[in-house]
Parts: structure tokens; C-alpha cells; sequence
């Protein structure tokens, strides 16, 4: 894991986060880019290692939520990162409806090919919280554990992780999740 370069990338964001010169959604950005540039390093070395998925999907269930955490810890008081989705594998990544509202807007761009790969970010403030999204397109690699045609070993270790799963059924280029950053006025 790149812990290390989370912790130097945290270090020089929050001085960046403290200047004027560094806006509240470029710090979102930052933040989605430690935790989800660590998910999909870690993600693409096991596919690598293991191109089943097996190991992918192994790792997903068994250390996705402690590198959010640790990526979390390393965020100022005043940040944090997580993953959501409309269609959930883990209970705790539930969205609310800000969450929603966001996603159904990203859905219905990309469903009229209105969706803008290279600007793709949204910004939503309400009171003293801003949350900076960024969405998660289905990649060919991620149908292995979220398409239409799963594995059986696959699909029976994701039953034992998650038997209320509704990650399934996707299609290359369809909208998996977000991953939000939430940052606090400070």
C-alpha cells in the first residue's frame, strides 16, 4: 500500500488547505485521488497476480474499508473521503440523498451522452459542507465482480462477505458509484 505517499500528500495539502490559494474542489480532487489512486493501484496489481478476480474481489471485501479508513486518518479534521453507490455490495457505503441525487444526474448524462469524461466532477454545497464527487465508470476488468456473467467462486465469496449485494449487473461505461469528498469550511 502507499501509505507513505498518502501521509507527504496529506502533509502538503493541508498547508495547500490553509493558503488561499488552493480551492475547496481542488482539495476534494486531492483527496479522491489518495483514496481512490490507492483502491486502484491495489486492485490492478491483484487482477495482475490473479486475472480470475478472485484475488480483486478477495481484496475488495477484505481491505477496502481499512484503507478508507487509514486514507481517512490521514485527511484533516475537517475532510474525509468515502465510497458510494445506488446499487450497494457493503451496507456502510450507503448513500443519502444528496449522494443520490448526484449519481441520478450522472446516470442520466452518460444514458443521453451528455457525460463529460474529461470534466466530470461535480461540486455540491449545503450550509458549511462542501462535497466534491467523482464518478466510478464500470471498466472491463470490474465486470468480473460487478457484470452480468460473475464466477461462481466469485459470486459465492461475495454472497459470504455481502448477502445483501446489489452490485451486480453492470455493463462496461455504466456508472458504479462515486467516490465524494467532504470538506467542512474552515
Amino acid at each position: 500500500m502507499k501509505i507513505k505517499t498518502i501521509a507527504l500528500s496529506v502533509s502538503l495539502l493541508t498547508m495547500g488547505a490553509f493558503g488561499d490559494e488552493m480551492s475547496v474542489k481542488k482539495e476534494g480532487i486531492e483527496y479522491i485521488q489518495m483514496l481512490g489512486g490507492t483502491l486502484k493501484s491495489e486492485l490492478q496489481t491483484k487482477m495482475k497476480e490473479d486475472p480470475s478476480g478472485v484475488s480483486a474481489a478477495a481484496f475488495c471485501a477484505g481491505s477496502a474499508e481499512n484503507i478508507t479508513k487509514e486514507v481517512n486518518e490521514k485527511l484533516p479534521k475537517y475532510a474525509s473521503v468515502r465510497r458510494t453507490a445506488l446499487k450497494t455490495r457493503n451496507a456502510a457505503n450507503a448513500p443519502d440523498a444528496a449522494d443520490i441525487g448526484v449519481m441520478e444526474s450522472f446516470q442520466s448524462e452518460i444514458a443521453s451522452k451528455a457525460f463529460n469524461p474529461e470534466s466530470p466532477i461535480k461540486v455540491v454545497t449545503k450550509g458549511e459542507t462542501t462535497r466534491v464527487y467523482k464518478p466510478l465508470l464500470m471498466e472491463a476488468a470490474c465486470l468480473k465482480c460487478h457484470g452480468e456473467s460473475i464466477s461462481p467462486e466469485i459470486n459465492t465469496m461475495i454472497q459470504k462477505q455481502y448477502p445483501n449485494d446489489k452490485a451486480i449487473g453492470f455493463k462496461e461505461g455504466e456508472l458504479r458509484g462515486v467516490i465524494v469528498a467532504e470538506i467542512q469550511k474552515h
